[in-house]
């Protein structure tokens, strides 16, 4: 079964980006606007590995991340944001993000974020 990436960005234009890159190297993506819209779907129990906006509106990615460790969920994060603020990295990393990173960043440093995410046992993931 591949892996799925989900996307979870406010902004349609970065959804797509990503969308067409992760596709391009390979990745079965979904992408959704919003952390609520995530959470209510299918998905949620087939992804892989979230990369998420830091700052959404209604709840945030570091909100997502931390609602979903508390359902006992351990799915790799990766955050990305146009407002890098080294609390709010901070926060994320020490609660098991696998990377932060601020927009816009380079491809190979995402890939790399992705197969970092992706290596992690399973157990780390469930």
């Amino acid at each position: 079964m591949p892996s799925v990436i989900s996307v979870i960005d406010d902004d349609l234009s970065v959804r797509l980006a990503t969308n067409n890159l992760l596709t391009s190297r390979g990745y079965t993506v979904c992408i959704f606007g919003s952390a609520h819209e995530f959470l209510q779907s299918a998905e949620l129990d087939t992804t892989s590995c979230v990369i998420a906006d830091v700052q959404m509106s209604a709840m945030s990615g570091v909100d997502l991340m931390m609602h979903m460790r508390g359902l006992g969920r351990h799915t790799p994060f990766i955050f990305v944001t146009a407002f890098p603020d080294d609390a709010v990295r901070e926060r994320a990393l020490e609660a098991g993000a696998v990377c932060f990173l601020a927009k816009p960043f380079a491809t190979p440093t995402l890939i790399q974020c992705l197969e970092t995410a992706l290596s992690r046992p399973d157990e780390a993931r469930t």
